[in-house]
């Protein structure tokens, strides 16, 4: 049995509360750990001289905060013989309008953990999928986003609008949802269409 860290231990203690007041194990986890960031693409650092801690640091919130979240969920959710998780990633691997090496990377990264857990769990009546939305106006994230970026990014969007956390917000129980008991490893882009290709 592997020693926890810290973070892992405080999720896992998560787990145990939620299952002590509900009464049941948890079914679907969602996970949408955000390391400190923001989307300026102004005060990006450029390729040419971004420190690999940037990367780390992304890695660490996005891969190491669910792969914690996963670990601690495992056991409910083995015992129960099914489960849903959901992993919230990201448009810009995509189509990288504004690129956020660090950011990126880290949820490209994500995708990957998605897609091999997905293979893992899958006999376990588990699934395992990816949620990837495009900006939104109202996380703090974006806090530093400035409106022109909003209005642009808009208009490049089939829709011609970005998408709302609520519309995000569908296509996230759509994967915790009977309705997608046949679908796993999947990356759904939610994003008004900008990030079809």
């Amino acid at each position: 049995m592997q020693e926890l860290g810290p973070r892992a231990a405080a999720v896992q203690r998560l787990f145990a509360q939620a299952h002590e007041h509900t009464g049941h194990p948890i079914s679907g986890v969602v996970n949408n750990a955000l390391a400190q960031f923001q989307f300026d693409g102004d005060a990006r650092p450029q390729i040419g001289d971004i420190a690999w801690e940037r990367f780390a640091q992304q890695i660490d919130g996005a891969v190491k905060g669910a792969l914690n979240t996963i670990q601690a969920a495992l056991p409910g959710l083995r015992a129960q013989g099914f489960g849903r998780i959901v992993n919230v990633g990201t448009n810009l691997f995509q189509n990288p309008v504004v690129p956020f090496h660090d950011y990126t990377a880290a949820k490209a990264a994500l995708l990957s953990l998605t897609r091999t857990a997905a293979h893992d769990l899958g006999p376990h009546g588990i699934t395992v999928n990816m949620v990837s939305g495009g900006l939104l106006r109202t996380t703090d994230a974006s806090s530093a986003t400035p409106e022109a970026v909003f209005d642009l990014i808009a208009s490049m969007t089939p829709l011609r609008r970005l998408t709302t956390p609520a519309e995000f917000a569908d296509a996230v129980l759509f994967f915790l949802s009977p309705w997608a008991r046949a679908v796993t490893g999947q990356n759904l882009i939610v994003d008004s269409g900008l990030g079809k290709g």
